[in-house]
């Protein structure tokens, strides 16, 4: 049986503030941002390794005077940078996603500490797995923009003529490999998060995204069915 379409509208700053339903979607874009950030600390906690471009990030993290929840931030607009000439259009989103995050990601780090216990910290890993894709689902399917590592996806995209897959996955094995050599943190969980994000964002995207005003079956702005919603899966 084929996926259910999930409608998801591309729309400007202004438009997204008219959309409707907003103190809804301001709630979800926030809550998700702030458990997405959860989620990488959960995972760093857990000690078996990053997804890929948080690999990049502990890289440069240990590099430079930043906490990694700073480098995230950072690089957020150092990407943005990279919006300009493939001419993609951030959202109100865009910007929240490029704070919150990280901050996020550090206030959960200094909360929580890393079990000694393997069975703990592995639990620590799956949990932060199953987070970032609730997470994801519920920022995508507010509609307040892409974050920027999935504007510079589907950026590169539209300016190459390329498939999503072959964009995401040279962009993430390119982060990976630079992270790695930078003594970024590679292990069973960049694995598992790799393998695991996309399939479970799928189910769970439909129940997140918010039907705007004016919108009627037929008649939506976007439609992303399961293998988009696979392909756009925990990028940010």
């Amino acid at each position: 049986m084929p996926p259910t379409p999930v409608s998801l509208s591309d729309l400007g700053p202004v438009a997204q503030l008219r959309a409707g339903r907003l103190t809804r979607r301001l709630v979800q874009l926030f809550v998700g941002l702030v458990a997405y950030g959860a989620s990488l600390a959960f995972m760093v906690r857990g000690g078996a390794g990053l997804a890929p471009w948080d690999v990049l990030h502990s890289g440069i993290a240990r590099l430079v005077p930043l906490s990694l929840g700073q480098v995230v931030v950072a690089m957020s607009f150092v990407v943005l940078l990279l919006w300009l000439p493939l001419r993609e259009r951030p959202g109100l989103g865009t910007l929240a996603n490029s704070l919150v995050v990280g901050f996020s990601a550090d206030g959960t780090l200094a909360l929580l500490h890393r079990p000694s216990a393997l069975p703990l910290r592995l639990l620590l890993v799956a949990s932060g797995v199953v987070l970032c894709a609730a997470a994801t689902a519920m920022y995508i399917g507010s509609h307040f923009g892409r974050g920027p590592r999935d504007g510079l996806m589907t950026g590169l995209v539209r300016r190459t003529g390329w498939s999503v897959r072959v964009v995401r996955t040279g962009i993430e094995l390119a982060v990976v490999l630079l992270g790695w050599l930078l003594g970024g943190a590679v292990g069973v969980g960049t694995l598992v998060f790799a393998l695991a994000i996309g399939p479970l964002v799928q189910p769970m995207l439909p129940w997140f995204a918010v039907r705007l005003d004016g919108e009627r079956d037929g008649e939506r702005d976007g439609e992303v069915d399961g293998e988009d919603a696979e392909l756009s899966a925990g990028s940010r």
